[in-house]
């Protein structure tokens, strides 16, 4: 069952209840892609140079921590700035399926106990991405994490379709 039909997220302010769904479905739909796969079909780039199942597992991940981190008002720190410049590069080793799925897990958990603690007056507060501050408000953050999420999620499946057809 789809996770908005599964009910509310306990805590979630009703606004944010559809980013909070989809994360949880994200996640679901990243347990899908990397089930059976071994560490070299995850980082495997297919189609000539196509980004990995690892790729946007790990894009993911990052972007999650990185929209809400300016959700909250906050600048990236040198270590976020490191992990997205990380994201493309294969690790030596390359975390298996279970490892990647545990990471996800741990950083969707972490942005839905931010999303229990935002404050519905907060969500059209003005705020800034990147260095050039580019305008919008909480809300807009929040709302693309989900929607971002659930894109890398889908190419994540269609990526491991690829990969388990060229098996």
């Amino acid at each position: 069952m789809e996770a908005w039909l599964r009910g509310p997220v306990d805590g979630v302010p009703p606004l944010l209840q559809p980013v909070a769904h989809m994360l949880l479905h994200a996640i679901d739909d990243v347990n899908v892609a990397l089930e059976g796969l071994t560490p070299e079909q995850i980082w495997a780039s297919p189609g000539g140079g196509a980004a990995s199942v690892g790729y946007h597992v790990r894009h993911l991940i990052g972007s999650l921590d990185r929209l809400f981190t300016y959700a909250r008002g906050e600048a990236l720190n040198d270590a976020q700035r490191e992990a997205l410049r990380q994201e493309a590069v294969v690790p030596d080793p390359p975390p298996d399926g279970a490892a990647l799925a545990a990471e996800l897990r741990a950083a969707a958990e972490r942005a839905i106990d931010q999303l229990r603690a935002t404050d519905p007056a907060t969500l059209l507060d003005p705020r800034g991405v990147g260095r050039k501050q580019i305008p919008t408000t909480v809300l807009g953050l929040l709302a693309h994490a989900g929607e971002h999420s659930a894109r890398h999620a889908g190419q994540a499946i269609t990526t491991a379709k690829i990969i388990r057809g060229r098996s």
